[in-house]
């Protein structure tokens, strides 16, 4: 694996070393040295990332002959989250001292880090304490700003250290986040295959083979991961690791985010699971459960004869933009969040004529891209297996979502993010009401599961 990461690193814009490994903390001075000189390092952290790994960083820092500035730590309690207020405060904070942060943690953490130090035009290294998602080493930080979660730009970390001994003794619960949001590579994979066949988004097969390549084998131990084996959380951190630096190469998240990761922000945005107990409801965990979602419905489509449907009844179901506008504002009665919804999902709205061709491109592509849906995906049944073996959840009930309010982000998902997935190509050929109304009826995947 080390010679992927050694292969993305030659593709990636703004990372210059990526270690991961076991007792690998020891070389954080070196890194530090190699990628800003004599600088001084503000080591950034939570009161718990400081105890777990932010006070050893400081003390191999120093005794590395790194000029070390006080550290700035966020309270541990309540639980950080990545809204851009932090980024904010960070950013002050910083501003007026020389040096180059070092952000100890996991996700939100180094999100915050990664945009504080973005607006003041600086790089920064980072250390991972659990193997919880993949964005450590990707380009642009998932932040809530005005509510609205969504990737905002930043520069990916010039160096990243991944210790694994010390992600393997992180919570089990991150863990299993880190590999719910891995997971997602899956149907989000099924997702540009689409968008590629449909000359949406062409797949870059570079970047394509950075996070499908390892894919499985880094999905592959769930229960080794589960009892805290090193070797299995090396194994997901390097995949989670090399997703991170196919988004920086692609300078987006498509490579590793479609549809399972609209269901996760829309539930994020309405601020699902921040009350959750014993810790908020992690991305990863969100992810999971879109996962199954999609890989549910993508068995229905693969099960429908494409290639033969009706260009001109798809056309006759597909709305007006006015009569779209009213449907997406009917489905996200959030005031807050309705005008960026709306950018969103009408910067995909098509016209008719326009609808029609696409519909025949997909149709006469469908022969050739079936194939290719099926070699990518897993049954949902497997991959609900896969997480709970994991420690993860594999249904909505896991992570208290209302049954009516889950079975609504089918419909309403696919709205919040203007990239293409298959939940547009169900709504643009009519399908999307229909198949999720199978989903749920009682013999249905999610109907035989109704709690």
């Amino acid at each position: 694996m080390s010679e992927l990461i050694d292969r993305a690193l030659a593709d990636a814009s703004d990372t210059k070393v990526a270690i991961v490994g076991e007792g690998v903390l020891e070389q954080v001075a070196p890194a530090f040295k190699r990628l800003f000189g004599d600088a001084p390092a503000i080591v950034v952290g939570d009161e718990r990332t400081m105890d777990v790994a932010g006070n050893a960083v400081v003390d191999y820092l120093r005794a590395g002959g790194v000029t070390v500035l006080d550290p700035y730590v966020f309270p541990g309690d309540p639980e950080l989250y990545a809204k851009y207020e932090n980024c904010e405060v960070l950013r002050d904070a910083l501003r007026d001292l020389p040096g180059n942060a070092v952000a100890v943690g996991a996700g939100s953490l180094n999100d915050i880090v990664k945009r504080a130090s973005w607006e003041l035009g600086r790089q920064y290294l980072q250390v991972g304490t659990a193997a919880s998602m993949d964005g450590y080493t990707a380009f642009g930080g998932s932040i809530a700003y005005n509510g609205f979660k969504n990737t905002l730009e930043c520069d990916a970390p010039a160096g990243s250290i991944s210790d694994v001994k010390i992600m393997a003794a992180a919570p089990p619960a991150m863990t299993a986040s880190g590999y719910g949001d891995l997971l997602g590579k899956i149907p989000a994979g099924a997702d540009w295959l689409i968008a590629d066949a449909l000359g949406i988004e062409t797949i870059d097969p570079g970047v394509w083979d950075l996070v499908q390549g390892p894919l499985r084998a880094s999905l592959a131990r769930p229960d080794a991961l589960a009892s805290g084996d090193v070797s299995a959380c090396g194994e997901l951190a390097e995949g989670l690791v090399m997703s991170g630096l196919a988004m920086q190469a692609h300078k987006s998240s498509r490579p590793a985010s479609g549809a399972e990761h609209q269901f996760s922000h829309v539930w994020e945005m309405e601020g699902h699971g921040v009350d959750f107990k014993p810790r908020r409801l992690s991305h990863g965990f969100k992810v999971a459960v879109g996962s199954v979602a999609m890989a549910a419905l993508y068995e229905l489509l693969l099960d429908t004869d494409v290639a033969g449907l009706a260009t001109a009844s798809a056309v006759a179901s597909w709305p007006t933009r006015e009569a779209m506008e009213e449907h997406v504002r009917a489905l996200h009665p959030n005031p807050a969040l309705i005008d960026e919804t709306l950018k969103q999902q009408l910067a995909k709205w098509l016209p008719a004529d326009q609808l029609a061709a696409r519909v025949e491109t997909l149709k006469a592509a469908w022969p050739g891209l079936k194939p290719r849906l099926d070699a990518q995906l897993l049954p949902a049944s497997e991959l609900q297996s896969m997480l709970r073996k994991a420690g993860a959840p594999a249904h909505p009930s896991d992570i208290g979502l209302d049954w009516d309010r889950f079975r609504q982000t089918y419909l309403r998902a696919g709205h919040i993010r203007k990239r293409y997935t298959a939940l547009d190509t169900l709504a643009e050929l009519g399908l999307l009401d229909k198949l999720v109304d199978q989903l749920f009826a009682p013999d249905g995947f999610w109907g035989r599961q109704r709690p």
